[in-house]
């Protein structure tokens, strides 16, 4: 265990948490005027771990094979987590516009997973990272925007407006990216998919 992996566990921890207070901080004495504020704390916690594992990774040599299960997986756990809590509440996403996120996360992990064991090992894509800091940009996004929803300054329409039209732009993305990955690395999952 490196001080990386601690920080990316502390990602997975915090993950449960995010659902939790969006849906029923009534329950645990929250008021509503609260909530993005204590989100975006949350998701700023959880995004500077993630570029400080990733740096003390680099920095002291500590890159390791679970480090490079790890840190995607908790990635993917925490922006569909969070998006998955925004199809319910106030924002209310289109549920298909999340299965974008999921789909696209599952297939390419499943295929990395699939070349690893035939021992292939399909590199990481400049898009795959752009789609990660584009998704966490719209989850700030739409946390900002239920700033002024629950003062009363905008409607519940506006907000889920400004909410779905940052989305769709993620989601459009995550397809370019996985379309990307696959034409990026498709000599070497031929190779891999075609060893017995």
């Amino acid at each position: 265990m490196s001080i990386a992996h601690y920080f990316t566990f502390l990602r997975i921890l915090i993950t449960p948490i995010f659902p939790i207070l969006y849906l029923k901080h009534n329950a645990i004495g929250i008021g509503a005027v609260w909530v993005p504020y204590i989100l975006l704390f949350l998701l700023a916690i959880c995004e500077f771990s993630d570029f400080f594992d990733g740096f003390v990774a680099r920095k002291k040599r500590q890159v390791t094979d679970l480090g490079k299960v790890l840190d995607p997986m908790a990635d993917s756990l925490l922006m569909i987590s969070i998006f998955f809590t925004f199809t319910r509440g106030a924002v209310r996403l289109p549920v298909l516009l999340v299965l974008v996120f999921l789909y696209r996360d599952f297939f390419v992990s499943t295929l990395r997973t699939i070349c690893a064991l035939k021992g292939v090992a399909l590199a990481a894509r400049i898009s795959g990272k752009i789609k990660s800091v584009l998704q966490a940009s719209v989850a700030f996004v739409i946390l900002v925007s239920m700033i002024p929803y629950t003062m009363g300054y905008i409607s519940v329409g506006t907000l889920r407006a400004i909410s779905v039209t940052a989305v769709s732009i993620a989601a459009f993305y995550t397809v370019v990216s996985m379309i990307d990955y696959f034409y990026a690395n498709r000599l070497f999952i031929k190779k891999a998919l075609g060893k017995s």
